[in-house]
């Protein structure tokens, strides 16, 4: 009898189709193609419309799942069908960045790409949430399969340096006119911050220094590349962005991207340092440095994903502590802060163009901080001196002050103790917050006492104290925390002299390594006009 594959037990069949999918990692399962269409038994067991285990199975092969399961909090059932529809669509995303559809100079999408390839079934910006998803729920799969894979950092490099790429920066900037931002932007500016490799830069290359003009502009141009999606003036934001839903693993989901501001201000800072040979211990490291130990737990990006789902849902009842893991501040920081010469800003805030930030000279400071953290816990909060249940819509009992004084009411008195803080409000019962370090101590010693570790609304509010000193200075630090994004705000006044008081704005970028990046802003300015404003980045100081 002449062998034939039609002989072969189904079983036996698909261990065979598994490892021919598999046994290249990188990209779709290609290997796998000339086995289906071998004859119609083969087809009939090992495609995908009749085997979606087989191809859920390769999906666990090639990307990373596990986070999005533990972050829905084991609310989904991922079933095969579900998996094997979203291997099909991420390795059509991926073949479709690799043929660097949206490098081009058009802004409208085509059926064919200058290069006669298909440009395939996505837009740029579902393109890019798809790629921003992948980087978010990384466990070392998803970013391979975008690198060494899809090249998205080579797309990303022509998307915003080249002079065709579909960012319009470069363009923009020969004409002195300012880029656009849009959600095509502030995705693409957080994936150059995931993926960027300092390293690949280096002096003598032209196109590194037209590459740090266009970030310059857009990390200093503080009045038109606002450092938050909602209005930062607002703790609790009175509208929602618009979004547009995308189908992912078979449901809805509805995401926006944060404000690329933070991540243009850590890749100017770290490209900065690299181009002008100041790589030290204030540079923030890019996420891409493998020499970074990261958590076990994959939890890097969970303030990042759930700072997305708030903005895509319904920020005024987002959660503080998904947004912000409370006691991730706690402790010493350095970095620096940058300004620009009075003067020139002031030609900004008076209509000048991007040339004049790219022609400006930057100065920076070294600054260290010593924070420390203080929370409201719900038990605590939820009862007035009658020890009645406080109303449920009404959670932040902290009444909500002044922006430029890190939301804080006028007139509140503020004392540190042993065990947190005093805070005094006119007019209302004191509220006791606990500081930070002694609530991580007692949770580890399964003390926890007043303390209700399963709950995730467990953390009202935060607010922050410290200190820290400059070369201009010693000064006092003092914010809060907003919830629907994690936006650290804080009252920076200098102690002596006459430096001011200055407001400083920013967000972590990472629970566990991550750097904190944003901008100052001056506080005589009223709130509702542009102010004179900088950038900072500080790290974590590594010998902690």
């Amino acid at each position: 009898m002449t062998p034939s594959l039609n002989n072969i037990p189904q079983e036996i069949l698909e261990n065979i189709a598994y490892f021919c999918a598999t046994s290249e990692f990188l990209g779709p399962p290609s290997g796998l193609t000339p086995l289906v269409a071998t004859s119609r038994w083969t087809y009939h067991c090992l495609s995908v419309k009749s085997n979606h285990c087989l191809f859920a199975g390769i999906f666990t092969s090639k990307f990373d799942v596990s986070v999005y399961k533990r972050r829905l909090g084991g609310k989904t059932d991922l079933s095969n069908a579900c998996l094997s529809q979203e291997l099909q669509r991420r390795c059509l995303c991926l073949k479709q960045i690799r043929q660097k559809f949206g490098c081009r100079s058009s802004g409208v999408e085509r059926s064919e790409d200058e290069d006669g390839d298909e440009a395939g079934p996505f837009t740029r910006d579902e393109l890019l949430l798809r790629a921003y998803l992948l980087v978010l729920e990384d466990e070392g799969n998803n970013v391979r399969q975008l690198r060494e894979y899809a090249r998205m950092d080579e797309w990303l490099k022509e998307y915003w340096f080249g002079d065709l790429g579909a960012s319009g920066a470069r363009r923009a900037l020969k004409g002195d006119e300012w880029p656009v931002q849009n959600e095509d932007t502030r995705l693409a500016m957080w994936l150059f911050w995931f993926l960027l490799k300092p390293e690949e830069y280096n002096q003598a290359d032209a196109a590194a220094w037209r590459a740090l003009d266009i970030l310059k502009v857009y990390a200093l141009g503080a009045h038109r590349y606002p450092l938050t999606v909602l209005n930062w003036t607002e703790f609790v934001p009175q509208s929602e962005p618009d979004v547009k839903p995308i189908e992912y693993y078979s449901k809805e989901l509805r995401l926006a991207a944060p404000a690329l501001s933070s991540p243009a201000i850590l890749s100017f800072i770290t490209l900065a340092s690299q181009l002008h040979q100041q790589t030290n211990f204030l540079t923030p490291s890019a996420p891409s440095d493998s020499s970074l130990i990261r958590d076990s737990d994959f939890t890097e990006w969970d303030c990042e994903w759930a700072r997305c789902r708030s903005l895509g849902g319904n920020p005024a009842d987002a959660c503080l502590a998904d947004t912000f893991k409370p006691g991730s501040i706690e402790g010493v920081w350095e970095g620096r802060f940058t300004y620009t010469e009075f003067t020139s800003y002031g030609n900004l805030l008076s209509g000048g163009g991007p040339s004049v930030l790219t022609k400006s000279v930057v100065v920076k400071h070294h600054q260290t901080w010593k924070i420390r953290e203080h929370h409201l816990l719900a038990c605590d909060a939820l009862r007035d001196s009658d020890s009645k249940p406080v109303p449920e819509e009404n959670p932040h009992l902290l009444s909500l002050g002044d922006p430029l004084r890190s939301y804080f009411p006028a007139g509140t008195q503020i004392r540190e103790t042993s065990d947190g803080l005093k805070v005094h409000e006119p007019g209302k019962k004191p509220l006791e917050y606990h500081a930070a370090a002694k609530l991580t101590r007692a949770r580890n010693g399964n003390d926890v006492g007043h303390v209700d570790d399963g709950s995730k609304s467990e953390v009202l509010d935060i607010i922050v104290t410290g200190e820290g000193h400059s070369a201009w200075g010693q000064f006092n630090l003092a914010g809060r925390i907003r919830p629907c994004d994690g936006l650290i705000s804080l009252s920076k006044d200098y102690i002596d002299g006459d430096r001011g008081k200055w407001l400083y704005r920013g967000y972590l970028v990472g629970n566990i390594n991550g750097p904190l990046a944003g901008r100052w802003r001056d506080t005589v300015s009223p709130v509702t006009s542009r102010g004179y404003e900088g950038c900072f980045t500080m790290t974590r100081r590594r010998d902690q």
